[in-house]
């Protein structure tokens, strides 16, 4: 049975659904606003939060910077990227207060020097984005900090993935299916992959979702995600380019005792008669087969 531990907690087939609220961006620069998501993910019974960590200047060329956008932090792209990325001190204090809180954290790196940057931590896993799946350097240099990966597979091909694989291994491998358009449209999320990866590559596999609801992240859990990952924010409506694609408090914690509950109806597998059906049993068979 395939299986990664994660900090403390064992993922994969048999134990419960690792369910991560991705954080991401969604905290607009501002740390108190990441301090209240960090509130709701262990308020809603997540098993983790993650960030996104990018040095700037090495992620985008100077010409995408320069280009216009208006923002919050400014007029161009360049003043958007580093408004939204966390330094030294805020992640000190994301790492302290998730601590306090009692729940794990990591994040996805984009460069190896946010690797170098996030590895003080000492955080349990590190996420490989989709858009870095074909990053060989990246992916490398993330395997070599000796910690479990995450990888997501959105806009990637089986040929894609089996070359990531090959330069992962498939030790201390989570696959996640996804579909990276935001919001995903329910027709393009392809949930049936989930079980495919699972038997051609024999490791973990779990989802990670950008739809609007919650039905399809259950039903993800139902096919055998052992780690279902969603973004999570305050408000849909608030500004940012992810917080339409996540989930508000009400939609986390419904989806979180949802996954659950389905783990919960999954049962063992052994059909068998349970003894509150028998007084129904009684009442209503009016026949009753003996075998020997």
């Amino acid at each position: 049975m395939a299986e990664v531990k994660i900090g403390n907690t064992l993922v994969g087939d048999g134990h419960p659904c690792f369910i991560v609220a991705e954080i991401g961006i969604n905290h607009n620069g501002d740390i108190d606003i990441a301090k209240r998501l960090i509130d709701l993910a262990k308020f809603s019974g997540c098993d983790a939060v993650k960030f996104q960590k990018r040095t700037v200047e090495i992620v985008y060329t100077s010409e995408e910077l320069a280009k216009p956008r208006e923002s919050p932090f400014g007029t161009t792209n360049g003043d958007l990227k580093y408004g939204l990325e966390f330094g030294t001190e805020e992640y000190e204090e994301i790492d302290r207060y998730c601590r306090e809180k009692r729940i794990p954290w990591f994040a996805s790196c984009w460069d190896e020097r946010s690797v170098d940057f996030i590895e003080r931590f000492d955080v349990p896993c590190y996420k490989i984005a989709s858009p870095s799946l074909t990053d060989d350097d990246l992916i490398r240099y993330t395997r070599s900090r000796g910690k479990p990966v995450i990888l997501s597979t959105g806009m990637s091909s089986l040929e894609q993935i089996d070359h990531a694989v090959d330069v992962l291994g498939r030790e201390d491998l989570v696959l996640l299916q996804a579909t990276s358009t935001y919001p995903a449209e329910y027709s393009e999320l392809n949930l049936s992959v989930i079980p495919r990866l699972k038997k051609c590559y024999g490791v973990p596999v779990g989802y990670s979702g950008h739809e609007t609801g919650i039905p399809s992240s259950v039903a993800a859990a139902a096919l055998g995600a052992c780690v279902v990952e969603r973004h999570i924010t305050l408000e849909r409506a608030m500004w940012g380019s992810d917080q339409a694609a996540s989930l508000g408090p009400s939609g986390i914690i419904k989806m979180v005792s949802s996954i659950r509950l389905v783990e919960i109806a999954m049962g063992d597998g052994a059909k068998k008669v349970f003894e509150r059906e028998m007084p129904i049993l009684r009442k209503l068979r009016r026949k009753e087969y003996v075998f020997a």
